[in-house]
């Protein structure tokens, strides 16, 4: 099993200000980041806040700049997709990192309840928090995916190990997720966030969901019409890349043969194939014991 890692190369705030800080990643949604933003700056933590916008063309960075003075904006010069957090949290520097999207924002408390968490837990990683829906603040279906994970609890971490999380309702620990590499540039954006647990485990992080730690996530209500596809393309990417061989060609052989009768399936089957060789050159097996958790969770979703 890995050796559990020390808290390597964490950045020490200037005194007086919040050890944490929030990353928004965005491209072209200024009326909804400005209102994740009023949520995020009304927080009594008063975290550092820094957007960073993947080359906006409508009046983002104008707006930011005009109406939020006190949060920074970090101006890329093409899409980097999830990528954008990686820069946003390389440029942050503050110990713990919250990640927002331009439609969700934190409970008053949550990034305190984080940090404590942290502060007593030197391996814990990433906490997946409990996610509020909409304005009713309906619990997301994933916290109870979640909260029953079959991985169980571990002496050293608080709350329900995963390998799994929802982006815009994560906190990290700075160093640990510059240690895993952040998300990954082949997948881009959408189900991004498995391979980053794969890899914060297999470093030996601690990955938990603690619902504790609160988000309020405010969607839009119709679905953005390319994410089944892109969902699926990046599930068997994922296998490529950490996966063990059989695994990632009988998930290849399952799109292949939805693709016969299913259009998204097919779009995701010729972009999985298009990002393939670059899936190979990183490939890296996981770890037999993070293999293991990850087979166990296979079963419990199967």
């Amino acid at each position: 099993m890995t050796t559990p890692p020390t808290d390597r190369g964490t950045a020490v705030p200037q005194t007086g200000r919040s050890p944490i800080g929030v990353v928004i990643a965005t491209r072209n949604r200024s009326a909804s980041l400005a209102v994740a933003l009023r949520h995020l700056l009304a927080l009594p933590e008063r975290p550092e806040i820094l957007v960073a916008d993947n080359a906006s063309t409508d009046d983002t960075r104008a707006m930011v700049r005009r109406d939020f003075p006190r949060v920074r904006v970090l101006a890329l010069p093409f899409n980097r997709g999830a990528l954008a957090r990686t820069h946003g949290t390389r440029a942050l520097r503050t110990p713990y990192v919250a990640f927002s999207d331009d439609d969700s924002w934190w409970a008053p408390g949550a990034l305190s309840t984080a940090v404590r968490l942290f502060e007593a837990h030197p391996r814990l990683g990433l906490i997946a928090a409990r996610t509020l829906v909409g304005p009713a603040a309906e619990p997301d279906p994933l916290n109870d995916v979640l909260a029953a994970s079959p991985l169980g609890p571990a002496g050293d971490l608080p709350g329900t190990q995963v390998l799994g999380f929802l982006a815009c309702a994560s906190v990290v620990r700075r160093s640990a997720y510059l240690d895993a590499g952040g998300f990954h540039r082949v997948l881009f954006f959408g189900g991004e966030e498995t391979l980053l647990a794969y890899d914060l485990a297999a470093r030996g992080w601690g990955v938990t969901h603690c619902p504790g730690v609160v988000a309020h996530h405010h969607p839009a209500p119709v679905p953005r019409a390319d994410r089944p596809a892109v969902q699926r393309r990046n599930a068997v990417l994922t296998a490529w890349l950490r996966r063990p061989l059989p695994y990632a060609l009988a998930r290849t052989r399952d799109l292949a043969a939805e693709a016969r009768r299913d259009g998204q399936a097919r779009r995701a089957l010729r972009e999985t194939l298009a990002r393939l060789p670059a899936a190979l050159r990183d490939r890296r097996a996981l770890p037999p014991h993070v293999e293991r958790a990850a087979r166990l969770l296979d079963g419990a979703t199967a």
